[in-house]
C-alpha cells in the first residue's frame, strides 16, 4: 500500500475516531448536566444550612467572650457572625440607583427651598422692622407738631405778629418733619 494512502486513511480514522470521541462527549454532558445542576443547587443549600448553623453559635460564643474576656474580642466574633449570616435564601434587594440619585436630588431640592424660604422671611422681617421705624418717626413727628400747634394756641392770645412767626416756625418743622420721614420712609422700603 502506498504511503499516500496510508496517511490518507489514517488521517480519516483519525478523524472519525474524534468525531465519535465528541459525540460521546456531548452524550455524556447531557447525561450529567442535571446532575451538575443538582450538585451546585445541594451544595448551595448545604453551605446555607452550615452557614446558618456558625451564625448562631458565633454569636453565642460572642456573647460568652464578651461577658469574660473582653471586649474587643467580643466585637470581633460579632462582626464574623454578622458576615457570615445567610440572611434570608433570596438575594436582599437593593434600592435602584435612580431611586437613591432622585432621593437625593430631593433632599437638595428641598434644602434650597427652605434656604430660600429663610432668607425670605429675614428680608421680610427687616422690612418690617424698618417700617415700625418710619412710623415711630412719623408718630413722634406728629407728637412735635401737636405740641407746636398748643404753643401756637397759646401765643394767640399774644401779638399777631408772634402767632404769625410761631405758625410759620410750625409750619416750616411740620413741612421738614414730614418731608424727612417720608425721605427715610422710601429710602427704607427700597432696601
Amino acid at each position: 500500500m502506498p504511503s499516500k494512502l496510508k496517511r490518507r486513511t489514517a488521517e480519516f480514522d483519525a478523524e472519525a475516531a474524534l468525531a465519535r470521541l465528541q459525540e460521546l462527549a456531548r452524550e455524556q454532558s447531557e447525561r450529567f448536566s442535571p446532575y451538575a445542576d443538582q450538585a451546585k443547587e445541594t451544595a448551595a443549600l448545604r453551605l446555607h444550612q452550615a452557614r446558618g448553623w456558625t451564625a448562631p453559635r458565633l454569636e453565642q460564643a460572642a456573647q460568652r467572650v464578651e461577658d469574660t474576656v473582653a471586649p474587643r474580642v467580643a466585637d470581633l466574633l460579632t462582626s464574623a457572625a454578622h458576615k457570615v449570616d445567610p440572611g434570608p435564601l433570596r438575594g436582599r434587594r437593593r434600592l435602584p440607583r435612580v431611586l437613591v440619585f432622585a432621593g437625593a436630588a430631593t433632599l437638595g431640592a428641598i434644602a434650597v427651598y427652605g434656604v430660600l424660604k429663610l432668607r425670605q422671611a429675614s428680608q421680610d422681617a427687616e422690612w418690617q422692622e424698618n417700617l415700625d421705624q418710619a412710623r415711630e418717626q412719623v408718630r413722634e413727628t406728629r407728637e412735635q407738631l401737636s405740641a407746636k400747634a398748643k404753643q401756637a394756641k397759646e401765643k394767640v392770645t399774644g401779638t399777631a405778629a408772634e402767632v404769625k412767626d410761631d405758625a410759620e416756625e410750625a409750619k416750616e418743622t411740620a413741612a421738614a418733619g414730614a418731608k424727612k420721614s417720608a425721605q427715610e420712609l422710601n429710602g427704607r422700603v427700597k432696601k
